[in-house]
């Protein structure tokens, strides 16, 4: 591994951010640390690039234990949410500033900054001052500056946190492009579970302190392993009493499910699906649209659930009525998360994760 945290504590007053963490990168990756606000996703981030000193366990970059270095020492470049460039310096100072605190000649310094705004594609604007650069331009050029002194392993705090959903979007794309681009193994912080999902080879999911699941985003969206993960990727739906819905027993007075929008298959009253018996009655509380789709709040034998109604179906409204049918849900106790098929579809029970 080339990124790799074993037994990891740290602790602020009565708080634990880090509780006995362990997980390892590989090199080349680029790796979503993804968690709801207080969950210890930034404390790993800055434990690594040796802002935090860890209260015990040991942190190592490519092979070599980092405990005692300092962030400088590292061969790490970080990304700060809010930016951090120097507001008096132009955005060529701002780049050359590692560079010149190396004692690098003005060649190599003029040559790497010229090199770095043609990656982040902001040639041209090495004589504005940060002041004159939208919140986009600004991260790009906080990205350019940590990668200035070529650094080993790139971290980036929220990196898109700042932005707007448009121009957020777009750099997105960016980053996961330029990361391919030069190959550095790089992690990010977000809550963002769908900026996670598209930008990251890995993620790691964090709570209270402790890591719930690491794995690639497609494996960790369709297995959540612990009852926490299975509850935050998606959207879902968290009902008590779903041995209500057709195909399904409740499995113990302790268990809760999981219903995702797209477990969930509408059909009209009169559509040749609808007339199937596995499918029951549901009415239509709400319909939002979505853009691409309408998400649609459903009362099914006085649960409510959601779904996912696309536009070649036209728009449905209050008070319609539809038949539904739930393909699977997830099951959940105190500890653990489970993959269940409604028995009408299929007769092999249980999926365990």
């Amino acid at each position: 591994m080339y990124v790799e945290l074993k037994n990891v504590n740290k602790r602020f007053g009565d708080c634990q951010a880090s509780d006995n963490v362990s997980f390892g990168i590989e090199k080349g990756k680029l790796i979503g640390l993804l968690g709801p606000s207080g969950s210890g996703k930034t404390t790993i981030l800055r434990m690594i690039a040796g802002l935090e000193k860890q209260d015990s366990g040991d942190i190592y970059i490519n092979g070599s234990l980092v405990n005692d270095l300092s962030p400088s020492q590292r061969g790490v470049g970080f990304v700060f949410q809010n930016y951090a460039l120097f507001p008096y310096l132009t955005v060529y100072d701002n780049i050359a500033y590692g560079l010149k605190v190396q004692k690098k000649d003005k060649e190599y310094i003029n040559k790497r900054v010229t090199e770095l705004l043609e990656l982040v594609n902001l040639p041209g604007l090495e004589k504005r001052y940060p002041d004159q650069l939208s919140g986009g331009q600004k991260q790009r050029i906080a990205l350019a500056r940590a990668l200035a002194p070529e650094p080993e392993l790139l971290l980036l705090d929220e990196p898109f946190a700042a932005i707007d959903a448009k121009v957020r979007q777009e750099l997105r794309t960016w980053l996961r492009e330029t990361i391919d681009k030069i190959g550095i193994t790089s992690i990010f912080v977000t809550h963002d579970q769908d900026e996670a999902i598209e930008v990251a080879d890995e993620i790691v999911i964090t709570n209270l302190g402790k890591v719930e699941q690491v794995g690639d985003p497609v494996n960790i969206y369709l297995y959540p392993k612990t009852p926490f993960a299975a509850q935050f990727i998606g959207k879902s739906t968290i009902i008590d009493d779903y041995d209500v819905l057709k195909g399904f027993d409740k499995e113990g007075d302790d268990t809760r499910a999981i219903i995702r929008p797209e477990f969930v298959e509408l059909e009209s009253l009169n559509s040749v699906k609808g007339q199937d018996p596995s499918y029951e009655d549901g009415i239509v509380e709400q319909s939002i649209f979505r853009g691409h789709y309408f998400e649609v709040i459903l009362d099914v034998n006085g649960i409510k659930i959601k779904a996912n109604s696309q536009l070649v179906n036209g728009p449905l409204k209050a008070g319609d009525k539809v038949r539904v049918l739930v393909d699977q849900l997830y099951i959940l106790d105190n500890e653990s998360t489970r993959v269940v098929k409604n028995k009408s579809r299929d007769d092999s029970g249980q999926y365990f994760i």
